[in-house]
């Protein structure tokens, strides 16, 4: 009996540590959720950093820090000063496209493309969480650049063309161009040539770019050359990366694209790139915006990259992965009890920074109301985070101190200012209510009304991959009143257009006229689920 016993102990203990030693292999796409599109990454020693596009979104291009390529922490922005980064009057979707960070000789380097303003640009620093150094702007029409050093000193910028990819040499000290932009490859003749980068291994020159628009059609493909300015020969596995394929139709990741490789410490080889989540399997639409993936990359000498064995990935990966570094999840509440908001949170465009306190009421962030709304290509006076699941709750206790019922204030699911989901406070007499109004395109309406005791509450939004529902309580109670649901559909990108996400944010705003309002808000929570 005590060696049935004896055995079936050694069994289980067996089966605990297969189990644990299972557990460390494999990791969950995406590897940074929600609106994080176009990343580029580079590896400095045992870290890496990674950089997502961020449009009209101010601070610009956020700064990610991994030991993993897994678990990510971000660590700051690139561009948090107006002397870097001008975003006045910025159209949905305008701004900054496209960036890629870099490290060479022990300093950093993001390179972009502000479209709104005067084009190509880098900025370097020391340390990647910053501060950056202003921009150093390039005199090249052609956008989403990277920098490629190569062996004999000389430095070239990578751009897309129309028509390709163009390499052009400049003087990096001084962004000065040095050579005529030369046209090198125009891919494998997928529309929308863009996102290229350079990687000098084995004797070639390796050409990764994307193809087919970011859309269902996007993928990733490479050539190779003896010579930077071709002829390339393009790989046989083409495209290595894309999910517009018979293998990749019924997955819930679609429009995998614009990528970037890195090589680990061990010699490992792995691809970051965009993709994003429909709602639904066989739902052609997705509300999250372009996230950030990652593969695993075969990558043997003198051959081709072959992406995670057939290119395609899933939401859940079970590879060998680099021994893992989780970070600190982030905390459900925020507080407004620091001094500074923390890297989640986002202006659209420059702010206005007179109406924002932290220091004010203490515990509370102040908005001052504006007379600009949600609707217009403004400084509005909002502060603002990514949605980042399809499940989740956003709650927030809100106090408007308002005197006219042209003043509102409240939350807001914002794809762009055409399209958004409002949740709001404001005066109607001498009454207050809380409205439901729906923005999407030329249709503009109030979907539901409550009239409510007093001038402060709480507002919450839950969210699924169908719809959000919208719910008041009063200040004191968690007894929440419905005021309506929504599809989500309607603020998806295959309706409303654009390269953004859903954000969620507190807003308030005085339509059109001047105001002495103000909105505090007390706490905000975003418990979203995976």
């Amino acid at each position: 009996m005590k060696s049935v016993f004896r055995a079936f102990f050694l069994f289980c203990l067996t089966t605990l540590l297969i189990s644990q030693a299972f557990s460390q292999t494999g990791y969950r796409n995406p590897i940074i959720p929600g609106f994080n599109p176009d990343p580029s990454v580079c590896r400095a020693g045992d870290d890496f950093y990674l950089v997502t596009s961020s449009f009209e979104y101010f601070p610009g291009l956020p700064i990610y820090h991994s030991k993993d390529l897994i678990n990510w922490k971000q660590i700051g922005h690139c561009l948090t000063r107006d002397s870097q980064l001008s975003l006045h009057k910025v159209s949905a979707s305008g701004g900054l496209y496209a960036p890629s960070i870099r490290y060479h000789d022990g300093l950093f380097y993001v390179i972009c493309t502000n479209v709104s303003d005067k084009g190509n640009f880098y900025c370097t620093a020391t340390d990647p969480a910053g501060p950056w150094s202003d921009p150093i702007w390039v005199d090249i029409k052609s956008i989403d650049p990277d920098i490629f050093w190569d062996e004999d000193g000389k430095t070239y910028f990578v751009t897309q063309g129309d028509e390709g990819i163009r390499v052009t040499e400049i003087d990096i000290k001084t962004g000065k161009v040095l050579s005529p932009e030369r046209l090198v490859w125009g891919g494998i003749g997928g529309r929308f040539p863009e996102a290229p980068h350079i990687y000098k291994k084995d004797g070639f020159y390796y050409l990764l770019l994307g193809e087919g628009g970011t859309e269902y059609m996007h993928s990733a493909t490479i050539g190779r050359s003896k010579n930077i300015f071709g002829p390339y020969e393009s790989c046989p596995l083409n495209p290595i990366l894309t999910h517009a394929n018979r293998r990749g139709q019924s997955n819930t990741i679609q429009g995998v694209g614009h990528a970037d490789l890195v090589q680990a410490k061990d010699g490992s080889w792995w691809m970051v790139f965009l993709g994003f989540r429909v709602t639904h399997q066989w739902a052609y639409y997705h509300v999250l915006g372009r996230e950030t993936f990652l593969a695993p990359v075969d990558w043997p000498k003198g051959g081709w990259p072959q992406v995670n064995g057939n290119g395609t990935v899933s939401l859940n990966m079970d590879v060998s992965t680099l021994p893992l570094h989780p970070v600190e999840k982030a905390a459900i509440r925020t507080d407004f009890d620091a001094d500074k908001l923390g890297f989640e949170w986002q202006y659209l465009r420059n702010p206005v920074r007179e109406n924002y306190s932290l220091t004010e009421k203490k515990g509370w962030i102040r908005i001052s109301t504006s007379p600009y709304t949600l609707d217009e290509t403004e400084a509005i006076s909002m502060i603002c985070r990514r949605q980042t699941e399809h499940d989740f709750r956003a709650e927030t206790l809100l106090e408007f101190n308002s005197s006219a019922n042209n003043e509102e204030a409240g939350m807001t699911l914002i794809q762009n200012n055409t399209h958004h989901y409002d949740l709001l406070l404001k005066k109607s007499g001498s009454q207050y209510v809380v409205q439901l109004r729906v923005k999407v395109g030329s249709l503009s309406y109030i979907a539901g009304e409550k009239q409510v005791k007093s001038n402060k509450l709480k507002l919450k939004i839950e969210g699924t991959p169908s719809q959000y529902a919208f719910y008041c309580a009063e200040a004191d109670s968690d007894n929440f009143n419905e005021l309506g649901r929504l599809d989500t559909r309607y603020l998806s990108t295959e309706v409303a257009g654009g390269f953004t996400g859903v954000m969620i944010g507190l807003y308030t705003s005085s339509n059109g006229k001047p105001s002495k309002a103000k909105a505090y808000f007390d706490w905000f929570d975003y418990d979203a689920k995976r």
